[in-house]
């Protein structure tokens, strides 16, 4: 095919031939999965294990997420009502506010900032 091109005032007569289309590179494949790799997680203290001994589920105070304590705001010995906030965790990105279910005086804290706690796990309990 011939065609004409204009270009800056000048005029250009140009010859043009259809290719053959190329053949796509070939890729070696693979079979083995690819390694996957992920970010490294954040070392804290492990979860305390699941206490034996039955509790008095009217006292305590149950962790409602899995998460990683940011504060306590209670401290033993501290009095509160229902709804007072005991401790904030942070799980995935957002904190969440345990409160106490029942009002009364705080016998022992049993997790620290910075440590893991798991969904259902006692975290506060009351004498």
């Amino acid at each position: 095919m011939k065609f004409t091109i204009t270009i800056n005032n000048k005029t250009y007569e140009v010859d043009v031939e259809a290719a053959e289309p190329e053949a796509a590179p070939r890729v070696p494949m693979s079979t083995e999965p690819a390694p996957v790799r992920l970010p490294a997680a954040r070392v804290t203290a492990a979860p305390k294990p699941a206490d034996s001994s039955p509790v008095n589920e009217e006292k305590v105070a149950r962790s409602p997420v899995s998460g990683i304590v940011v504060r306590a705001t209670a401290q033993v010995g501290q009095v509160l009502q229902v709804g007072d906030v005991l401790l904030v965790l942070e799980a995935m990105k957002m904190e969440t506010s345990v409160t106490s279910p029942i009002a009364g005086k705080i016998k022992s804290i049993n997790v620290a900032p910075g440590e893991s706690v798991q969904n259902g796990q006692v975290v506060v309990e009351f004498e």
